[in-house]
């Protein structure tokens, strides 16, 4: 059953008393994000006339807080994020429940564009990055992930992290003349499989790539989506690609490209805000701003409403490859802005 078939109207409607009751619940159960919010002036009975109208917290809180909504005696599993340069990294708590909750969710929006069926899988990665089952960094939470949905998993790179280009051969002269999953991260995936697959003439015709990361690397080679997209039907035949948003600060979550590419679209139980970093307020279509991360996901830590460090513009509303809001993320934002918008909440939460 595809998770994108809300309208933008449906969309605030169904999600919008969720999110409040999602509010409440982790003013109960946090006592820093309580704080957060009282110090902002919300009071506990605050009601919000829209999905905009809801308080957020900075992504980057994650990073300097310890924020979880269950006791520590039911903490099931811990991710963390890669950490940039002097920023720490975020600590995601869930529970069983949430640990399942973002699983099911994954798997039936990427369902939307693999069908029911676990595919043949290409890890551009090297299978040393999920050794540790119980900590995990964000490329390795990803990487595992996405082996859910696969089978007969093959790693692009042996264990000193070079192509293995024969178990490549070998894995497309199993599998490649049906249709095969494809998953890594967009640099990678340019640099250890883009770059193998044309030197050595593979057909990649049959894959579904799923692929995620920054592109700044990319963008210094001057390769950005179109071009990405361009060169891999070109070069090796693979047309089904699929680009996806999201971050462990809301982990379950993905915006997923659609079928035309160059726009990201929200499952039904999400949604994405672009906010004015100077007045905060809701971006009109077309104009670019903050990007603000909504999901009914997070229950085991108050991520449900983020402001993340990354500028971006609404496209559309309900006028792309599937309904809701699509669009598309322009990069990080300068540290200076990055920080302003932390600076806001850090005397509240200290």
């Amino acid at each position: 059953m595809s998770v994108f078939t809300l309208s933008q109207a449906e969309r605030e409607k169904h999600l919008l008393p969720q999110l409040a009751e999602l509010t409440e619940h982790h003013r109960e159960n946090s006592e820093g994000y309580d704080r957060i919010l009282s110090s902002l002036g919300i009071a506990r009975d605050a009601s919000f006339a829209s999905i905009a109208d809801l308080p957020w917290l900075p992504v980057r809180m994650f990073k300097t807080h310890d924020l979880r909504s269950i006791p520590e005696s039911e903490i099931f599993k811990t991710l963390t994020s890669s950490g940039t340069t002097g920023a720490g990294a975020s600590r995601i708590y869930l529970d069983k429940a949430a640990a399942g909750a973002q699983t099911k969710q994954l798997g039936a929006t990427l369902q939307e564009v693999l069908g029911n069926e676990r595919l043949p899988m290409l890890m551009v990665d090297t299978v040393g990055i999920i050794k540790n089952r119980r900590s995990f960094s964000a490329r390795g939470a990803g990487v595992l992930g996405m082996a859910n949905f696969g089978r007969k998993h093959t790693y692009v790179l042996d264990e000193n992290d070079e192509p293995d280009v024969e178990a490549v051969k070998t894995f497309l002269a199993t599998y490649g003349d049906k249709p095969f999953l494809i998953f890594g991260f967009t640099f990678m995936v340019w640099q250890y499989l883009y770059e193998v697959a044309r030197e050595h003439k593979l057909d990649l015709s049959n894959g579904i790539l799923i692929h995620s990361g920054g592109w700044k690397k990319l963008i210094d080679r001057a390769v950005d989506n179109t071009e990405f997209r361009r060169r891999f039907k070109e070069d090796t035949g693979l047309t089904r690609i699929h680009n996806y948003y999201g971050m462990i600060e809301q982990i379950g979550t993905v915006f997923l490209e659609g079928p035309s590419g160059n726009s990201l679209y929200c499952p039904d139980f999400a949604d994405v805000v672009i906010r004015n970093p100077e007045t905060w307020e809701e971006q009109p279509v077309g104009e670019p701003g903050v990007i603000e991360v909504v999901s009914t996901l997070p229950h085991s830590y108050p991520g449900h409403v983020l402001l993340t460090e990354d500028l971006g513009v609404c496209n559309g509303i309900d006028d792309g490859d599937w309904p809701g809001k699509h669009f598309s993320v322009m990069g990080r934002l300068p540290k200076a802005e990055a920080r302003g918008c932390s600076d806001t909440f850090q005397g509240a939460a200290a």
